[in-house]
């Protein structure tokens, strides 16, 4: 069985995976854990526990559990008190790290508990701020990943409020895997955070593996506006410290335009075009085709035609 390690954050990354976990494939999950907002960025600072809200997000979309304790776990408090806006995973999670002693075992526990096939791993267990490093001398460093995301332009470089440990078995699972993969979702705040550790850049360089992005369909305001698929393969690149990106993975097929002028007028949203010829100059391969859908007005990835794709190329590379 193939073995692929998946990078990334969100809901780009739950949708990946709900596509991978149909096919044979030994799927590791690494998940960052610097997220500061809503639900849980007030459980973080309240507990002092790392953010534990893309870790349940991701785990909901790839267990095989029943329908009702799924349903149960993504159940959000929606009336006024101290739960409002509580999902039923973020306090489940929480509750775990005090009965097991840390956020590996919390995480391993609930894979169970949600019949997961495959591995999720915390990219570490501390607690940890993303920071935006700014450009001028009398700028002050942006803290937190809400704060960061809002603030881009200014930013020169990403990095953490303190270096962090990563956990130890995913640098054994980079080495073996036969496709490593950053997935699609805020580049800034979802996919870049998890380059910001040596420790991860190092097992990257010696991996033998291919890296493969799944760009995203469309820009994000503030972050990546007017962006190519080049632009945001050279944005990777420049945090990869030695490797490059093998593969990119991008959608040539046209969205429907009422559909695009919606998401133009009320969110700045725009299509990322494929520029083959910077591609080709950066040696990046191409793979491109039809790998979006439309679920009540909102451009996703199409869950199952991504997956398949990738699956398609493990099968052809032997």
């Amino acid at each position: 069985m193939k073995k692929v390690v998946v990078f990334g954050g969100g809901t780009g990354l739950s949708c990946l995976l709900s596509g991978l976990k149909l096919f044979p494939l030994d799927v590791t999950t690494v998940i960052t854990v610097s997220d500061n907002g809503s639900s849980t960025g007030q459980l973080k600072e309240e507990l002092d526990i790392p953010a534990v809200g893309d870790l349940g997000k991701v785990m909901l979309a790839m267990a095989g559990a029943d329908e009702d304790l799924v349903n149960l776990m993504g159940y959000r408090f929606s009336k006024s008190g101290s739960l409002h806006n509580h999902p039923v995973r973020n306090i489940m999670l929480a509750a775990l790290i005090d009965i097991k002693g840390n956020l590996l075992e919390a995480t391993r526990y609930m894979c169970k508990l949600l019949q997961i096939k495959g591995t999720v791993l915390p990219l570490t267990e501390e607690k940890v701020e993303l920071v935006g490093e700014t450009a001028g001398k009398n700028e002050k460093n942006i803290i937190g990943e809400e704060a960061v995301s809002q603030n881009i332009r200014k930013i020169r470089r990403l990095s953490y409020d303190h270096d962090i440990r990563i956990c130890e078995e995913i640098k054994g699972r980079i080495a073996e895997a036969d496709l490593i993969i950053f997935s699609s979702g805020s580049l800034y705040t979802s996919i870049l955070p998890h380059l910001l550790s040596s420790e991860v850049t190092d097992a990257l360089k010696n991996a033998k593996a291919p890296l493969m992005y799944v760009c995203n369909l469309v820009t994000q305001p503030g972050e990546t506006d007017d962006y190519t698929v080049s632009d945001h393969v050279d944005v990777l690149n420049s945090y990869l410290d030695g490797r490059t990106i093998d593969i990119v993975l991008a959608n040539n097929a046209e969205i429907d335009k009422t559909v695009m002028e919606k998401y133009l007028t009320s969110e700045n949203k725009k299509v990322v075009p494929v520029d083959h010829r910077r591609l080709d100059a950066q040696g990046t391969q191409i793979i491109e085709s039809d790998i979006f859908s439309i679920e009540d007005g909102r451009i996703r990835h199409d869950a199952l035609k991504t997956a398949y794709i990738i699956f398609s190329y493990l099968m052809e590379q032997g």
